[in-house]
C-alpha cells in the first residue's frame, strides 16, 4: 500500500492547531488592492478558522497532519 501524500498546496495555506482547529489566512488580499477601501483592506487581515462544512475536506488533503 503505497504512502498517503500530502497536497502541498493545501499544505502551504492550512496549519492545524494543538486543538485540531485549522487557521486558514482570509482571501482577496494578493492583488487588484488599489480599488479595495482601507476599512475593507484591514478587515481582511488576521487568521480565521475553517468553517465546519470544510473541515472534512481539508483534512483529507492533511493527511499527516
Amino acid at each position: 500500500m503505497p504512502k498517503m501524500k500530502t497536497k502541498s498546496g493545501a499544505a502551504k495555506r492550512f496549519i492545524v492547531r494543538a486543538s485540531g482547529s485549522i487557521k486558514r489566512a482570509q482571501a482577496f488580499k494578493r492583488h487588484i488592492l488599489t480599488k479595495k477601501t482601507t476599512k475593507n483592506k484591514r478587515q481582511l487581515r488576521g487568521t480565521l478558522t475553517v468553517s465546519a462544512a470544510d473541515i472534512k475536506s481539508v483534512r483529507a488533503m492533511l493527511p499527516n497532519a
